[in-house]
């Protein structure tokens, strides 16, 4: 049985929407878990197109706990910033957006920002919005150098997009953009819905694959270990014979999570357990 560094395993604060970040961060030091996927959305993280929190403040709150925040994940769905909005001031704002979650990651000591394609109109030729999300990565790869962090694009599932939501699609826009700053994450529920596996991700990406997402599902939903059906034992041992070195980010999105999410991640872990060192 395969095992992983227990730093590895990046707790995420989207289900803590309805508490506040310090409690958040305690719920996560009494896990035991060292790492930490920021989220930056409001409450927890204010970004915006002109502004965003005092990093040095955010910085202090989870290091203070003995954790580091090696992963940010600029809010991107349910806000109004993406990465192939359509109207030209929406994009331009949008890049402004992300080139600020780029600013705040480098004062907050992260590694990688998770991003995505984005999304166009339905009612509008694909290829256009693809050349917009292309433009986009593109800018946002050069301003990612500049912070010295890398960009990890996941994919996304068929209802939030029409861009990049098969591996196909990932590696033509990887292949398109080829950009050393832009690299690849799996995202395990975008994964099961397309029918694809960590093993073709990996024969495709190899060492291009720094950040997962790493959940369970039916294969939809994002939800904490053993509330779906994907084989977390079978998979930890797959991505150890891969190589792979990243993080395991847990993005846990479901609703039913967020009245008491801490007593979820406590199951989160406990599933864990087995696997992990440390």
């Amino acid at each position: 049985m395969a095992q992983i560094n227990r730093d590895r395993i990046a707790g995420m604060n989207i289900h803590y929407l309805y508490y506040s970040l310090p409690y958040f961060l305690d719920a996560q030091q009494k896990l035991g878990v060292k790492t930490i996927e920021l989220w930056a959305g409001a409450p927890h993280f204010f970004l915006d197109s002109m502004s965003y929190s005092d990093c040095a403040k955010v910085r202090h709150e989870v290091e203070s706990r003995g954790m580091q925040v090696k992963i940010l994940t600029p809010e991107n769905c349910t806000y109004q910033y993406q990465f192939a909005a359509q109207e030209p001031e929406l994009y331009e704002k949008s890049f402004a957006y992300f080139a600020n979650a780029l600013k705040a990651g480098e004062e907050l000591g992260v590694e990688t920002m998770a991003i995505n394609s984005g999304w166009g109109y339905w009612n509008e030729d694909r290829e256009e919005a693809w050349k917009r999300s292309r433009g986009m990565l593109s800018r946002l790869a050069d301003e990612a150098a500049k912070h010295n962090i890398n960009l990890a694009m996941e994919s996304l599932r068929p209802q939030e997009s029409q861009l990049v939501v098969t591996l196909a699609d990932a590696k033509r826009m990887h292949d398109e953009v080829n950009h050393p700053n832009l690299k690849v994450m799996i995202d395990t529920t975008a994964m099961g819905v397309a029918g694809e596996t960590i093993d073709e991700w990996f024969d495709t990406f190899g060492d291009e694959i720094i950040h997962m997402h790493f959940i369970d599902g039916n294969p939809y939903g994002h939800l904490i270990w053993g509330d779906g059906n994907h084989p977390l034992g079978e998979w930890i041992d797959t991505v150890v014979r891969r190589g792979y070195k990243g993080y395991f980010g847990q993005e846990i999105t479901d609703f039913d999570y967020f009245e008491d999410p801490a007593s979820h991640d406590k199951r989160n872990m406990e599933a864990y357990k087995p696997y992990l060192i440390g």
